[in-house]
Formats: structure tokens, C-alpha cells, sequence
């Protein structure tokens, strides 16, 4: 099997962080260019134009961070990273889904309606052009502050994001920050839980991922 990866961009690096967490190793191939768009043989071979993308050794493509993570965690179940019990595992769910959601999406909102190379690319995967709209710039970040103080109050009482264990909620949520600084949007100074959480999560070995 391998993985076709842009490693750069924030939704590979959420997947490769819990590969790290979880120690397994699987083949990359890079599929991203020096001009911020992914490879015309990728596009080709998969038209739904998007990273990651793990193919399985009898063909079966399958797309999506976490659909990904989860085909991983089910055949490699230890250590469990998607949660231990119904209660433990709906838990980590939210919280993976609320970091996507709340975190990757403005992030995403706020890059490709800034940067000049995405400005006829406003979605992800789009084969015609979809033009930039101002905007949603200023969304973008209001709802990135919303996002970083929403996760400050989760682990005021919380050492990571879903409770006591790293989690793949905490893969998505670091990505989500860090792509957030992609367009200098940082962790405010009065978030402090957010940012003693940002500050061990990234000294782990698998933040270098």
C-alpha cells in the first residue's frame, strides 16, 4: 500500500502525525509542486483531486484524513488513538470533528482567499476556477478566534484535547493551529491552556512528522 501525500499541506500532516503517534510507517509518494497545486498524473489517477489519499494494494483508493486513520486504527488497533470505549470513542469524535470544522475550515477559508496562487481556487479539488471572495477573509478569522477560544476552555481542564491520552484530535487540532499560522493568525496571549497544550504537543516527536 502507499500514500499519496502532499507533505506540506495541513490535511496529510494531520494523518502523518497519528502515523507517527501510532509508529507505523507506510510509502509516500508526493504529490504536491513547488507552484502550490498537486501533480497532473495525481489528478489523472484520482480525480477527486485531493490529500491524502491511501491506495490499497488491490487498487481500492481511499481518501479522507480520518477515513484513513480509521482503515489504520482498525487493523492496527494498538495504541488505541480514536478512543477505547463507546463513551471514550464518541468523545474523541467530537472533539476530531470540532478541530476540523471549527479549526481546518476558517484556516482553509482564510488561506485560499488571500493567497495569491489560490485566488481563481477557492475550493479544494475544483477542476474549474472558483474566484477568491474577500469576504470571507474576515470570517475566516473571526471564526479562528472563535475556534482558539473554544479549545482554550476544553483544556483548561483537560491535558489534551478529547481528556487525559493524545488522541487523533490532537493530530487535527495542531494542524489546524498551524495552518491558521500559514496566514499569521497565532494563538492568542490570553489563550493560555491552548498554548501550554501547543507547547508539549509540538516538542513530540511525531509534530516533526
Amino acid at each position: 500500500m502507499k500514500i499519496y501525500d502532499w507533505h506540506i499541506a495541513p490535511n496529510p500532516r494531520r494523518l502523518n502525525i497519528y502515523l507517527a503517534e501510532k509508529g507505523l510507517k507506510v510509502e509516500l509518494v508526493e504529490v504536491g509542486q513547488e507552484d502550490l497545486s498537486l501533480a497532473p498524473w495525481f489528478k489523472a489517477k484520482y480525480p477527486h483531486a485531493m490529500v491524502p489519499m491511501l491506495e490499497l494494494d488491490d487498487g481500492t483508493m481511499i481518501g479522507e484524513a480520518m477515513a484513513i486513520a480509521r482503515y489504520f486504527e482498525e487493523i492496527h488497533p494498538a495504541p488505541p488513538l480514536m478512543g477505547v470505549d463507546p463513551r471514550d470513542k464518541a468523545i474523541v469524535e467530537m472533539w476530531e470533528k470540532r478541530a476540523n470544522e471549527e479549526g481546518m475550515l476558517p484556516a482553509s477559508e482564510l488561506f485560499r482567499n488571500t493567497h495569491e496562487k489560490f485566488a481563481e481556487r477557492g475550493l479544494p479539488g475544483a477542476a474549474d476556477a472558483i474566484p477568491a471572495i474577500p469576504e470571507l477573509r474576515d470570517r475566516g478569522r473571526a471564526r479562528l478566534t472563535r475556534f482558539f477560544e473554544k479549545f482554550d476552555r476544553q483544556l483548561a481542564e483537560n491535558e489534551f484535547v478529547a481528556g487525559k491520552r493524545w488522541t487523533v484530535a490532537d493530530a487535527t487540532t495542531l494542524a489546524a493551529v498551524d495552518f491558521a499560522g500559514w496566514s499569521d493568525v497565532k494563538i492568542p496571549a490570553s489563550c493560555r491552556n491552548l498554548q501550554r497544550w501547543y507547547d508539549a504537543v509540538s516538542a513530540r516527536l511525531s509534530a516533526k512528522a
